[in-house]
Parts: C-alpha cells; structure tokens; sequence
C-alpha cells in the first residue's frame, strides 16, 4: 500500500460532506433583511428573478429570453468519504443535485477546490478532480476550469448553471394540501458517513446512493406534472421538509413506518454515531413539530444528509410516498408512527 493510500480524507476535516452546513437558523438570521436578492425587486432587471433568497430554494433562476430560466448553484464541502475519487463524485453530485431539484438540466459547471498542500499530497486533489469530472460526463453536463486555493482544510465541490423552462420549475414553495410526498433515496447517509469517519468501515451502498444524479427524479417529476421539490441534503428530511411546508403555507405529515434507510444505520445509531448537525437540525425544527414517535427516531429523520434524494410533491413510480402537504395548520410538520 502506497504512503498516499493510507492518507483518510475524513481525518483532516472537522466535519464531514452536507454535515458542515451552517445551522439553518443561524443561516436565516444572517441572511435576514439583506439587500437584493429578491425576486422581483432590488434591481435594474426587476421582474427577471424568477427564484431568490426569499424561501431558500435549491438555486437561484432567473428568465432570460425564449421563456427559460437561467439556474445557478454552488455548493461544496470537506470530505465525507476517505477515497478521493469517490469524494469527487459525491460532491458533483451533490452540487448539480440543486439543479436537478429545480427541474433544471446543468448545463455548465466550474470546479471549487480548497487544499492543505503542506498535509496532503497534491496529486489526490487530482483523483478529487477526476471524480468530479465523471460525473459531470454522466451528467452531460460541461465542467471547465474554476478556482483552487490553499486552505487548511480540503474542501471541494462545483458552482453549476442550468437551463429549466422558467413556468415549470420545480418550486419548494409550491407544495398544495392535499398532495402525497415522495423521497427518492433513502435516509441515514449522516450516520454512515460518521461512522466511516470514525472507524474507516467503508458502506458500498451509501457510496453508490450519494454518487446517483438525481436526473431521473426530476424528469419524472415534470413529466407528471408536479410543482414542488427540493433536494434533502444537510438540513435533514424534517428540516427539509419543514422549509417546504413554511414556504407553501401547508403542514407536511410524515409516516416515520414509510420512509425508507439504508442498510446498517438503526445499528449505526445505537452504536452511537450520529452527526452534530443532524441533532442541530432536529433542534431547529423542533418548535415547529408535533410527534408521536420517539427521540430517536426524530434524529434519525433529521440526519443530515449528504447528496440525498429528492422530496417531491407528488407520487413518482417506484419510490415511496412517505406521507402527505396537508391544509395550514398549528405546526409545519407532524410526526405519525
């Protein structure tokens, strides 16, 4: 085994993929009252964004000319995986995830790239970049240049744009009562996550889950018809799922029985793995939720989540419905076993 192979990604990060966001609320209160940013207002093109700051959707878009929507995202974060390449794939993965969540088709991406060049060998950033790239290729997606600074913790990811049809973008502030709600890829990838970074176990399935685009899901969505999704990453199914609910105006109700995990994260949890975002998450939430299941089971329908599936207001075929967007209510999501 080569110096470079025993070299854990996950050991030079304090945190670990989506598991790094900033806490929502914390996040809400910084953004809160800045200027700009708004669709509609603020600007010499007032009217053109389409999609800003104002619920916190996947990307930004804005129409431009032929009735399309220009999308824009950019997401990245420190490993969450010891294996270069496969950190590569997730986090493209991850980051045209926003477009696909939109209902958008990414069309050009940028790579984002922060090394420790003093601690890590320089050429696995080049195995990092390569997975990126792959992916970009299954994506049909143009990735082309970008930026890299020296940084004491590895960081990567993509700043990606995209094209969706500016009247028919998936939408998180356009889930109606009444409604079923989809996930797409199951949950517990926070748990696994932190558990490889705690003992080097690699979880094959969690790796081929965070590395699937979430292309299908959303062409399927638009072709059914349907309105409303985002993507479950960092803050959790119920934070997700909660910003959803708060942006539409319904409540969300969740059949914990019907949402779907990977294999080996309720023995995960028991053995005590668990990221601090996913409770941060579930804190956050928490004045807003009513429940009938346990702590535990709370946690893990907050874990963060790193390049998760897609929530969708509606059915798709083959995969679950995981509960229902009810009419307004006392709280935003309800909990039910």
């Amino acid at each position: 085994m080569t110096a470079t192979a025993q070299i854990r990604l996950t050991q030079f990060a304090a945190g670990g993929g989506c598991a790094c966001k900033v806490p929502p609320g914390e996040l809400e209160r910084v953004l809160a009252g800045l200027p700009g940013g708004r669709a509609g207002a603020g600007t010499d093109a007032a009217g053109d964004l389409v999609v800003g700051l104002e619920n916190g959707d996947d990307g930004a878009a804005v129409r431009i000319e032929g009735g399309r929507a220009l999308i824009a995202t950019a997401d990245f974060f420190t490993p969450v995986v010891d294996d270069p390449y496969d950190w590569g794939r997730i986090a493209a993965a991850n980051a045209l995830s926003d477009v696909y969540a939109m209902g958008g088709e990414p069309v050009l991406a940028v790579n984002l790239l922060a090394w420790p060049r003093d601690r890590i060998p320089f050429e696995l950033a080049r195995e990092v970049l390569r997975g990126g790239a792959d992916v970009c290729v299954e994506a049909g997606c143009h990735l082309a240049g970008g930026h890299s600074i020296d940084d004491p913790e590895p960081k990567y990811g993509l700043a990606v744009s995209g094209l969706g049809d500016a009247d028919r973008l998936l939408r998180n502030d356009a889930a109606r009562p009444g409604t079923p709600i989809t996930l797409t890829k199951p949950l517990g990838l926070g748990v696994l996550n932190n558990r490889h970074k705690a003992t080097g176990e690699r979880f094959e399935e969690a790796v081929a889950t965070m590395t699937m685009l979430n292309r299908d899901a959303s062409r399927a969505a638009l072709a059914a018809g349907h309105t409303a999704a985002t993507d479950v990453t960092g803050f959790g199914l119920l934070g997700h799922l909660f910003k959803m609910a708060r942006a539409s105006g319904v409540t969300a109700v969740v059949d914990s029985a019907a949402v779907p995990y990977l294999d080996g994260v309720r023995a995960s949890y028991a053995a005590g793995y668990v990221p601090g975002g996913s409770r941060r998450n579930l804190d956050w939430v928490r004045p807003h939720l009513a429940a009938d299941v346990g702590e535990d089971e709370l946690v893990l329908l907050a874990d963060a989540q790193t390049s998760g599936g897609l929530l969708v207001a509606g059915e798709l075929p083959g995969h679950p419905v995981v509960g229902e967007f009810v009419a307004a209510g006392d709280t935003a999501v309800v909990v039910r076993a």
